[in-house]
């Protein structure tokens, strides 16, 4: 291979002289890139305990980034105030006329943490570049928002925050998330193992997330639906700081019914398939029943019809149960109720109705 002159006068060869020249030019790309403003969503749910802990955190995250260079000094922290009953919604206002960088809107009543993430982004994706949604307990390690925004510095418009160890669940509740994802999977929906909430956004994903008007939330399913370029960044998760999780079994198991439900029909496919296998074993049986009639070799009897009245029953009770879900599902998607009310904003306080907004 032939030497080539260097600006410098020294020789070196064609491949290194190319990768000289796509380093300078991914660096010039990235200094006239805009440094971008960054919103962190914090959903809040009767976080009084933690809240003060957590909140001077962030501020010294968003510090930190700024001062490298990585974001803009005018990024914010945006607290989703979902309808908490103690003095969540007094502690973001006394912070938010404590610091400008400190956000907070409420919702008018509680819709749930799904419906709060996404009211947060909504929000914030018309003042803002970026959005790194995460929640208030201090579980995730913030630090991981560094290599987000370097990813999205990148090219990445999403990425995604993966938990890489559970060793502060207990057995049980690790257990059951694990096996959530893994059934999420085998049902069809595109999921991202052991992620839950906690990721970097871009503005323009928002704008094109807007179009999904499903009232049935499940985020963590439906960012994936939207494509652009996404990586994953794994970080280990922390116990919570303060107070009790808000996240039981009974909501946990709720999540994942609404999770299966709105991002596949495959579980109908299966009771149609196991609805099929019974009808063949049924068959099969009327057939045995008449042969054994003809021979002469039928025994009454009421336990074998009361075992078959059951298992038949059991299953059509199921099947229907299934299938009511995804008609309620629809029922409600039909009405086109809106997925969260902002009652209030930090920033809009005592303008009264006209603050309010529905999405």
């Amino acid at each position: 291979m032939g030497k080539l002159l260097c600006p410098a006068g020294h020789s070196v060869t064609g491949d290194a002289f190319r990768n000289s020249t796509q380093r300078i030019e991914r660096e010039e790309e990235m200094e006239n890139k805009k440094i971008p403003v960054l919103w962190i969503v914090i959903p809040c749910y009767n976080e009084e305990q933690v809240l003060p802990i957590t909140a001077p955190m962030f501020l010294e995250k968003i510090g930190q980034l700024a001062g490298e260079g990585l974001i803009c000094a005018e990024s914010r922290i945006l607290f989703v105030n979902d309808g908490s009953r103690d003095r969540t919604w007094e502690i973001i206002r006394a912070l938010a006329k404590e610091d400008p960088r400190y956000l907070g809107i409420a919702q008018s009543r509680n819709r749930g943490h799904q419906a709060a993430v996404l009211a947060g982004l909504m929000e914030a994706k018309e003042h803002c570049d970026i959005t790194i949604s995460i929640d208030c307990d201090g579980q995730d390690d913030i630090n991981a928002m560094d290599d987000m925004v370097r990813q999205y510095l990148d090219g990445c418009e999403i990425v995604y925050g993966v938990r890489s160890r559970r060793d502060t669940d207990t057995w049980f509740k690790r257990f059951t998330a694990e096996s959530f994802y893994k059934l999420m999977t085998k049902m069809g929906a595109e999921v991202v193992y052991n992620h839950a909430d906690y990721r970097l956004v871009s503005s323009r994903v928002l704008r094109a997330f807007e179009n999904y008007r499903e009232v049935n939330l499940f985020l963590r399913g439906m960012f994936p639906l939207v494509g652009f370029k996404s990586t994953s960044v794994y970080y280990e998760r922390h116990e919570r700081i303060a107070g009790e999780s808000h996240y039981p079994l009974s909501k946990m198991l709720g999540l994942a019914l609404d999770g299966i439900t709105s991002m596949s029909t495959r579980p109908i496919r299966l009771i149609t398939g196991f609805g099929c296998l019974v009808a063949l074993i049924s068959f099969l049986g009327v057939i045995w029943s008449v042969a054994a009639h003809f021979m002469g070799v039928t025994v009454a009897g009421w336990s074998s019809m009361v075992s078959i009245l059951c298992f038949l029953g059991g299953i059509q009770l199921l099947g229907i149960g299934v299938i009511g879900e995804y008609v309620g599902k629809t029922y409600m998607e039909t009405k086109h109720r809106p997925r969260y009310i902002i009652s209030d904003r930090t920033w809009e306080e005592g303008r009264g109705d006209d603050t309010d907004s529905e999405f």
